[in-house]
């Protein structure tokens, strides 16, 4: 490589370094001035029994984690949270990826089916969720069943989106060159389609943990739903805030691992010329 070249490429990825360190301290300084407001306003202005503090909050995580909660270990109530969400992401993905793209290149049974399909995604989840209950118990079952719920449909809709959006002319000069249907779908449709269901997939976890801990709220034994369900029973604010940010910081994590993945699954697509904003 050319020594002016390469001097370019290092002061741009300096560049875009300074960038993440920059947005980084402006992130953890808005979450600094976010607590310390609230931690002000509920000493002078505003009751911290509705409200709670961030050092209450802190205080109920640290006793969750060092003595445990009334539900047994935190760290066992976050395991079954994320088996519940992990097992619903996981089977809501496949399931939704696969109808969509099968739907989305059979025109006339998706014209057939599609208003049943609208009709099921139309009922509301906590109705769902207490059926679930009633069908499947307390256990792992129910809350599995309402996280599939939840992301069945929005991976499965960008699935047949995707599957639409597919180039027709690119089809028919596969078709032409020999290609059987599962030869399109396989080398042409699913690529086409992969970005929008890793765009799904990104709110697909939120809503996979959503379900688990609308199905815990409803009944559980065990999890972080069933934990701020008891600390809404008891009034106590600070437990349902110190779960909301367990609940926050695994999904922050899910989401990283997925952008990870999307990374390493379009490599072929060439990077974006808005660099810079791609940072953030």
């Amino acid at each position: 490589m050319r020594p002016d070249i390469a001097a370019a490429v290092a002061r741009t990825r300096r560049r875009h370094r300074n960038h993440r360190i920059q947005v980084w301290l402006l992130r953890l300084a808005l979450v600094v001035v976010v607590l310390g407001l609230w931690q002000l306003a509920t000493t002078f202005w505003l009751d911290p029994f509705f409200y709670s503090q961030p050092t209450a909050i802190a205080k109920k995580l640290y006793v969750w984690f060092t003595d445990g909660t009334s539900k047994g270990s935190i760290w066992h109530n976050i395991a079954v949270t994320l088996e519940e969400a992990v097992l619903g992401f996981v089977t809501g993905s496949i399931v939704g990826i696969v109808l969509g793209i099968l739907l989305g290149r059979a025109r006339l049974v998706a014209e057939v089916i599609s208003p049943f399909i609208q009709m099921a995604n139309a009922v509301p989840r906590i109705i769902l969720a207490a059926l679930f209950v009633i069908w499947f118990g307390l256990g792992l079952e129910s809350k599995v069943a309402t996280a599939f719920i939840l992301v069945f449909f929005p991976v499965f809709f960008n699935s047949f989106q995707g599957a639409r959006e597919v180039d027709r002319n690119l089809v028919n000069n596969a078709r032409i060159l020999g290609a059987s249907r599962v030869q399109v779908l396989w080398s042409i449709v699913v690529p086409s389609a992969t970005s929008w269901i890793l765009a799904s997939l990104h709110t697909a976890f939120g809503f996979a943990l959503i379900g688990a801990i609308v199905g815990e709220y409803t009944g559980a034994e065990f999890g972080m739903g069933l934990l701020i369900n008891q600390a809404q029973g008891t009034f106590d604010t600070a437990g349902i805030f110190a779960g909301m940010i367990i609940i926050t910081v695994i999904a922050l994590l899910a989401e990283a691992l997925l952008g990870l993945l999307e990374r390493k699954l379009l490599r072929w697509r060439p990077p974006s010329p808005s660099v810079d904003t791609a940072a953030v």
